[in-house]
């Protein structure tokens, strides 16, 4: 249903109209300026321009500059035709861009980031990406984030196609509140895109200063950009200048632009008030308009091939990043060098140039998709377009997962090829688990909340920092794991021993802070957890605790006892609860999960021997030394057997990547490892130390 919101034309004759004109060549000479910046410093810097942030301001501005010539006029608004319009224009460059990625895909990247990018193809296609990459950004377990993916640029589209959803509402919005206060439809829009522009930013500030990687991504903190874009056309009309002052003003924004990710921190600094400098930079730009000066910026700005450049810009933009990641990727380097850089940019323009003039402006121009319904037909035939290659190798990857699956318990062993009595009977073929598109996300769940008696108020629990690992309605023991990543990955081998003996495992896991007493050391959000998870214990009173109770580190002396630890699990067994603290698994210099296709199975770097890992001397000792009453458990066994720490045991993949063990192979070790947490649990004297001999 088409949506109509009309507003009264204003009947101030005294009003400044905002410009009639709806093409501004200087804007798009700006358009092109500011790609070339996100290109050019992408590509040949390493770095963040800015570019990005003008192309949000631009993209305000000329929505602006439309809906209110169009509500001033009396014409309806007409939201549905539009927003069918307006993504019929922007979806077919998104989708062939989309097919190149996945084609490039499967000819030049690794099997390993392929789940990856197939999910980032739905959130960048349903315009979500930006919420997927900040959801990453704060998850532990997440790919490399020093690894790009092909698709990471789609969030500012993302960001501008919610932005093209909410700003028409609120333009209809300012238009119904004109008509029945009888206000100037402009004062209202003022006051709406103010507000606006006064949240967004004390918000992005906040979020910026306590959680910057998260705040880049997010819509909230970047809709004050597209606001300053809806107040500068608001205040074009008033933007009145001496010619001398706008040329100055063009070639002071136009220098400003250009330096701004030299002299900013724009990916450590953005979207924070910093963001005000490419803002106004631009804004300078704009403002300064069509100067007729022979020296004015506008010259350059008018000049043809940059206005022909503004022209491709869109796909310009859509196109470099991916050509550029997957270049490194295939090539194995972390940044492009000068001739390559170049060739990079040069087959950019030329894909930039090809969906421009074959997919955009013919679709753009056809008469046939202007009838009614029509835009929507073509949307959905984009959808089609890219979701079925997505679904459909989707599908055949969960198929091929459930084939190996099938086979996985002659194949795929694990841990039992440790047992003395075990004959392994594996296909010399079989494949190894987890299969490497899976092998980086294959860590335990954390899904399921913490309810019922076990749920908690504490706000550093919520979400995924509590939660319900095994459940039974009436356990005979409840135990709660707590610590880092690292206690994280055990519950995938606490769990099968918990479902059989009917306990209830609860999981306090958060990546990166190991269970101590507070710490300048670690963050205050660690800090904060560690202190509501020790509260929760203490009322919970489980019959034991279980963490890691040393931490690896990757060189050498390769494992240390980690401070603060004592006291907290001192506050623990003060209260008569059980303490179980787990030896730390080793951490490696290379990606175990992908060693063995990076290297082969059987190299020394997939093999490396436990001296190369491991501390001489165990610090269990020293730690049960300090702590006689705690329970300890050395399982090196498990995953350094016979003198070396292997990347695979029993056609199992041990790790899912440096130094987290996989959930398959942890599963694997659960019949090794009850005896020993049974032992645990059950002592009775004073001082045990339940340590398995290398």
């Amino acid at each position: 249903m088409t949506q109509e919101v009309v507003a009264a034309p204003e009947r101030d004759g005294r009003r400044k109209a905002l410009p009639d004109r709806s093409y501004r060549p200087e804007v798009q000479g700006l358009r092109a300026v500011a790609v070339l910046m996100v290109v050019t410093y992408h590509i040949w810097f390493g770095r963040v321009s800015g570019g990005v942030d003008i192309f949000l301001l631009i993209s305000a501005l000329l929505l602006t500059l439309s809906f209110v010539r169009k509500v001033e006029a009396g014409r309806p608004l007409k939201l549905g035709r539009y927003w069918l319009h307006l993504f019929k224009r922007l979806l077919p460059a998104v989708v062939v861009v989309l097919l190149g990625v996945l084609t490039a895909t499967a000819l030049f990247v690794p099997r390993s980031r392929w789940t990856e990018i197939l999910s980032q193809s739905w959130s960048s296609l349903f315009y979500v990406q930006n919420w997927a990459l900040a959801a990453n950004s704060v998850d532990y377990y997440a790919t490399d984030q020093s690894v790009a993916s092909p698709l990471q640029h789609f969030w500012s589209l993302s960001v501008q196609g919610q932005v093209f959803i909410l700003w028409p509402l609120l333009f209809g919005l300012a238009a119904i509140i004109a008509r029945a206060t009888k206000l100037r439809f402009r004062v209202v829009v003022l006051l709406v895109f103010g507000a606006v522009f006064t949240a967004s930013l004390t918000f992005s500030i906040y979020e910026t200063y306590t959680n910057q990687v998260h705040a880049y991504f997010d819509t909230r903190t970047r809709l004050w950009e597209f606001a300053f874009g809806t107040l500068l056309a608001l205040s074009l009309p008033y933007l009145k200048f001496p010619q001398p002052l706008r040329v100055l003003a063009g070639w002071i924004g136009l220098a400003a632009m250009l330096s701004g990710g030299f002299i900013l921190d724009v990916q450590g600094q953005f979207p924070g008030y910093v963001a005000l400098w490419p803002l106004v930079a631009a804004a300078l730009v704009i403002a300064a308009g069509e100067t007729g000066s022979p020296v004015g910026a506008d010259r350059f700005l008018t000049w043809k091939p940059l206005i022909r450049l503004g022209d491709m810009s869109y796909a310009l933009y859509l196109w470099h990043w991916p050509v550029l990641i997957i270049y490194l990727i295939w090539r194995g380097r972390e940044e492009a060098g000068p001739l390559e850089g170049t060739a990079i940019i040069a087959l950019s323009l030329v894909l930039a140039y090809l969906t421009t003039r074959f997919i955009e402006r013919p679709l753009r121009s056809m008469a046939w998709t202007e009838k009614k319904g029509r835009a929507a037909i073509v949307i959905g035939v984009c959808v089609a377009l890219a979701a079925a290659p997505v679904a459909g190798w989707q599908t055949a990857l969960r198929l091929e997962n459930e084939r190996v699956q099938s086979t996985a318990a002659v194949n795929n062993p694990g841990a039992a090829v440790l047992d003395a009595d075990y004959v392994y009977e594996a296909d010399e073929e079989a494949e190894l688990l987890p299969l490497l598109e899976r092998a980086g996300s294959d860590y335990a769940d954390l899904s399921a909340p913490c309810t019922g008696r076990f749920a908690t108020d504490a706000p550093a629990l919520q979400g995924y920092g509590c939660t319900e690992y095994v459940s039974a309605p009436h356990p005979d023991k409840v135990l709660v794991a707590v610590g880092n990543s690292h206690v994280q990955q055990w519950l995938a081998a606490i769990g099968p021993i918990a479902e059989a003996k009917n306990w209830t495992v609860i999981g306090l896991a958060r990546g990166g802070c190991q269970f101590v007493d507070y710490s300048e050391g670690i963050s205050q959000e660690c800090n904060d957890r560690n202190s509501q998870a020790l509260e929760y214990i203490l009322d919970l009173h489980p019959d034991a605790v279980i963490t890691t109770a040393t931490y690896s580190i990757g060189e050498y002396p390769h494992e240390l006892l980690p401070g603060g630890f004592l006291a907290t699990a001192n506050a623990v067994m003060d209260q008569g609860i059980r303490f179980i603290g787990i030896r730390d698994n080793p951490r490696h210099t290379v990606n175990m999960a992908t060693c063995p296709e990076d290297y082969g199975v059987d190299s020394a770097t997939c093999n490396p021997d436990y001296e190369s890992v491991r501390a001489a001397e165990s610090p269990l000792l020293e730690m049960g030394a300090m702590l006689p009453a705690m329970r300890l458990l050395d399982v090196d066994d498990l995953v350094c057997p016979e003198g070396t720490c292997p990347a695979v045991i029993g056609n199992v993949r041990v790790y899912l990547d440096e130094n987290h063990i996989s959930a398959t192979y942890a599963r694997s070790m659960a019949p090794a490892l009850l005896p020993r947490l049974l032992d645990a649990l059950n002592l009775a004297d004073s001082r045990s130390l339940v340590r398995l001999a290398h």
